[in-house]
């Protein structure tokens, strides 16, 4: 295990809405904030750059209407503002698992590099993150990188999955809570319920994410939840910081 102790109790940090492809859909971006019973802070993944806040032309620059916009992006949904709502900082943070490094999941990583980062090896071998389209703008910070290529426990309760598809080094998380409950994070392994219909067209590797997301339902026993990774229809009824999982 990287940490000792067992998982206590899981925040899901809301880091705003995006409004994909001019109202095709409306999606939440959520990271996760882990806690364990000796007092360590897990962060997983970090949301949209905060510079988004402040320079109106990082968006354009960074190719992102291509894709859509940010709707609603708050200070408070930067991830230092939503772990502020738990009365932390980034200093706080122990651990940082990073699912994969699209634009959305890496946005705040370098102010996190004073923590240990968990990924995969084959996510952590792109020369920068993978970010938008071809813009690559965010190298990687100078940190400490823990790189793992098969299932790995974090701490009792908590195993990483590496889920291949949606980027070829994806990263997903199985949580077993102290009261019972499962909980699975996807992330973008299984972006929303219909992807596996829709035969994961947005997927880098579509017969990839196909076998990752059935492992993933594979592990939904009965009582547990799966969280995708932008579930229209999901996220607003997840209970979102600052009230626990």
């Amino acid at each position: 295990m990287i940490l000792p102790g067992q998982l206590s109790r899981l925040y899901i940090l809301d880091l705003g809405l995006f409004d994909v492809r001019g109202g095709e859909r409306i999606i939440g971006i959520p990271a996760y904030l882990m806690q364990t019973d000796r007092g360590a802070n897990i962060l997983m993944d970090t949301g949209f750059p905060p510079d988004y806040l402040t320079d109106p032309n990082r968006p354009e620059q960074d190719g992102l209407p291509r894709f859509g916009r940010l709707i609603d992006f708050r200070r408070d949904q930067t991830a230092e503002g939503a772990l502020a709502l738990l009365g932390l900082a980034p200093k706080d943070i122990d651990l940082v698992i990073l699912s994969h490094g699209h634009i959305d999941h890496v946005g705040s990583l370098p102010l996190f590099a004073h923590a240990p980062i968990v990924l995969t090896a084959r996510e952590r071998a792109e020369p920068a993150p993978l970010y938008f389209g071809s813009v690559r703008p965010i190298p990687w910070p100078e940190a400490t990188y823990h790189l793992i290529d098969a299932d790995t426990p974090v701490c009792e309760g908590l195993t990483l999955l590496p889920t291949p598809g949606h980027t070829p080094g994806h990263l997903s998380a199985l949580l077993d809570l102290p009261d019972g409950r499962r909980v699975i994070l996807a992330a973008d392994a299984i972006n929303r319920a219909s992807e596996p219909d829709e035969a994961f067209a947005d997927s880098m590797d579509p017969a990839a994410s196909q076998t990752s997301a059935a492992r993933l339902q594979s592990l939904v026993t009965p009582g547990a939840t799966l969280i995708y990774g932008h579930e229209p229809s999901q996220w607003p009824a997840l209970p979102k910081s600052p009230q626990p999982w």
